[in-house]
C-alpha cells in the first residue's frame, strides 16, 4: 500500500500573502517531524522563499511554471524522484481547484486548506473576477484578511465569503501583525422556531443550504415557500420537486434545486415548471430523488401560485 502523503494547499491570488505564511510556518520549529516536504509552488510573486531560515530540514522547492504542468503523471514523478513524504503547496490564483483535485495522486490527501486574500483588493477581485474568488473559498478552512485596516468595514468581507461557505473561519490580519477572528452572527432571514417557518422568495438559496446542513434541526417542523414544480420519471408518483433556480456563483453554475414534497393528491394536473406554494411538515425519510434519506416534505396545503418577480435566488 502506499504511503499517505499529507498535503497542506494554500489558496489565493497573487501577493495575497501566501509565501510569508508559508516561509513563517516552515520556520516554525514544531513544523520539524523528520519527513521530506514538497514545497510545490504554482506562482511566484516578489517576495521569495529564505530556505536557509527553514527550520523544517529536507525542503525540496518545485516550481510549476504553467497549468499544463498539473497532471496527475507529473505529480507522481515529482513525489517518486523526491520522495515527498509531505507536501505544500502555494496554489496559482487563477487556476481553478478542481484542476488541482484531478491532478492529486492517490497517496495524497489533504490535511489543510486555508485562503489568502489582500483586504485592499478583495472586494474588487469579487466584484470582477467572482468565479476565482468562489472557487478559492467554497471548500476551504479558513480565510485569511491581510493588510486589513480599521477604517474597513468586516461585514462587508463576511458577508461575500458567507454568502460561498459557512465552513470557513474568516481571520483579520491588520496591518501592524494584529489579527482578530470573525464573531459577527449569521441569523437566518427567517424565523425557524415559528409555528410555520415562512420562506421568502427572496431567501430560498438560505432555507435549501440550512435545511442540507441542519436537516434534524428541521425534523417536525412545518414550513411554507413558494417554488417551481419538477415532474419527471425520476420523482416517484404522488411526489413531486418544489424547488428553484440557485446561482451559486455566477450564471454558468446556475442549477434547479428543490426537495421532495409528497402531494396527498391536494393538486391534481401538476406540471414541470408549474409554480405553487406549499405548506408542509418535514420529516426524514428515503426518497428516490435523493437516493438516499433526506428531507421530504408532507404537503398539508398546495396552491396554484403566480412567478416571482425574479425566478433565480442567489445566497448574497
Amino acid at each position: 500500500m502506499q504511503q499517505e502523503v499529507n498535503v497542506y494547499l494554500f489558496l489565493g491570488f497573487l501577493e495575497s500573502g501566501k509565501t510569508k505564511f508559508i516561509q513563517e510556518t516552515l520556520e516554525d520549529p514544531r513544523m520539524e517531524n523528520g519527513e521530506r516536504t514538497l514545497l510545490l509552488v504554482c506562482e511566484e510573486g516578489e517576495e521569495e522563499y529564505a530556505p536557509e531560515k527553514f527550520a523544517v530540514k529536507n525542503v525540496t522547492k518545485v516550481t510549476l511554471e504553467s497549468v499544463e504542468e498539473l497532471t496527475l503523471e507529473n505529480l507522481e514523478a515529482i513525489t517518486a524522484k523526491h520522495k515527498a513524504q509531505r507536501v505544500v503547496v502555494e496554489y496559482n490564483g487563477t487556476w481553478l481547484l478542481q484542476q488541482f483535485f484531478d491532478a492529486m495522486p492517490e497517496s495524497w490527501v489533504i490535511n489543510q486548506m486555508m485562503t489568502f486574500f489582500d483586504a485592499n483588493t478583495f472586494l474588487n477581485y469579487n466584484a470582477n473576477m467572482r468565479q476565482l474568488v468562489f472557487d478559492k473559498v467554497q471548500m476551504t478552512q479558513m480565510v485569511v484578511f491581510n493588510r486589513f485596516k480599521g477604517e474597513m468595514q468586516k461585514l462587508d468581507y463576511h458577508k461575500v465569503v458567507r454568502g460561498i461557505s459557512r465552513r470557513p473561519d474568516i481571520v483579520y490580519e491588520y496591518v501592524g501583525g494584529k489579527a482578530e477572528f470573525d464573531d459577527i452572527e449569521d441569523p437566518m432571514p427567517f424565523d425557524v422556531n415559528a409555528p410555520v417557518i415562512e420562506i421568502e422568495d427572496r431567501d430560498f438559496a438560505w432555507f435549501y443550504r440550512d435545511i442540507a446542513e441542519k436537516t434534524s434541526e428541521y425534523v417536525g417542523k412545518t414550513v411554507r415557500y413558494k417554488g417551481m414544480a419538477a415532474v419527471t420519471k425520476k420523482v416517484p408518483s404522488g411526489y413531486i420537486v418544489l424547488g428553484r433556480h440557485i446561482m451559486t456563483c455566477c450564471e454558468a453554475d446556475i442549477a434547479y434545486d428543490g426537495f421532495a414534497v409528497k402531494t396527498n393528491k391536494l393538486l391534481k394536473d401538476i406540471k414541470t415548471r408549474d409554480w405553487l406554494t406549499v405548506t408542509a411538515k418535514i420529516v426524514m425519510e428515503y426518497n428516490s430523488v435523493y437516493r438516499a434519506e433526506g428531507p421530504v416534505l408532507i404537503a398539508e396545503k398546495l396552491e396554484r401560485a403566480e412567478p416571482p418577480e425574479e425566478t433565480v435566488v442567489t445566497y448574497y
